[in-house]
């Protein structure tokens, strides 16, 4: 089994900072991205970042230059630094892995439990 966890949303005034974290745990032989999602009321998920084993990031256009993500390999674990944050960011947001379990040999997508961030005054 793979397990994910998330934290770090919570509510935070226009400008503002939060930073996200999700840790894998479980089974895990390979793991080839992770990423960010998020889910406003009545839109579709979106993809906010993406970091791939290579290091490489992609980023949604509507956060380039004020979201930051990142990972700590040894610990599977992937970060999200939202600076300048708007009411718009409001949404919730899920970590994606995609990676392979030990004993198999096609990566799979595995999903956070989500996280609520608020973006008010």
């Amino acid at each position: 089994q793979v397990h994910l966890v998330e934290s770090g949303g919570g509510l935070v005034q226009p400008g503002g900072s939060l930073r996200l974290s999700c840790a894998a745990s479980g089974s895990i032989f390979k793991i080839y991205a992770m990423g960010w999602y998020r889910q406003a009321p009545g839109k579709q998920r979106e993809l906010v970042a993406i970091i791939f084993s290579s290091r490489s990031t992609n980023y949604a256009d509507s956060v380039k230059g004020r979201f930051t993500i990142s990972a700590d390999n040894a610990k599977n674990t992937v970060y999200l630094q939202m600076n300048s944050l708007k009411p718009e960011d409001t949404a919730v947001y899920y970590c994606n892995f995609f990676l392979i379990k030990v004993g198999l040999t096609t990566p799979e997508d595995y999903w956070g439990q989500g996280t609520q961030v608020t973006v008010s005054s």
